[in-house]
């Protein structure tokens, strides 16, 4: 399917590109950030973009545009305290909170994981990308990418066995 529009490109593609930026920075205000960058620099090339390939070419743009703000962070010492996201609401039930912890473990799980492990999980099983897809966005070959995959996965079952255990 090949959208008539940047429109009809950013309908399609928002909320996925969306997570995939929230998932890599973990900041909400970052993700939009970087999301209209995706899509401005989208509609700059778009016209280069073979329409079976355009939203693995989406995720590639996304993913150069949060390189790209990972480098200029890097030169800037600024961070802010989470102090708001880590206050309780006063409506949580016991279900929601424990829930909530659940994910923030997994969360830190595939977090801890090194870089390239963990956008090869994220790229796969969150996003639905194909394997040779991913392979292309994190510009590896295919044989390292299932590499890259397999050892994120083995990893985060050995953290859930050493937490089970503590449990």
């Amino acid at each position: 399917m090949k959208p008539n529009s940047l429109d009809d490109l950013y309908q399609s593609y928002v909320q996925d590109i969306y997570r995939y930026l929230r998932s890599l920075c973990h900041d909400h205000h970052v993700a939009e950030d970087l999301m209209q960058e995706t899509f401005y620099r989208a509609y700059l090339y778009l016209e280069n973009c073979r329409e079976d390939t355009i939203k693995p070419w989406l995720f590639r743009v996304a993913y150069n545009a949060f390189v790209d703000y990972k480098r200029k962070e890097s030169r800037s010492v600024t961070k802010e305290a989470g102090y708001f996201n880590e206050l309780a609401h006063p409506d949580t039930t016991e279900g929601t909170l424990l829930r909530q912890e659940r994910l923030e473990e997994m969360a830190l799980s595939v977090d801890s994981l090194p870089e390239g492990q963990r956008h090869a999980l994220l790229l796969y099983d969150f996003h639905g990308m194909s394997y040779k897809e991913a392979a292309e966005i994190m510009d590896v070959g295919l044989s390292q990418y299932k590499i890259l995959l397999f050892r994120a996965r083995q990893r985060l079952r050995e953290a859930e066995r050493r937490r089970s255990r503590h449990e």
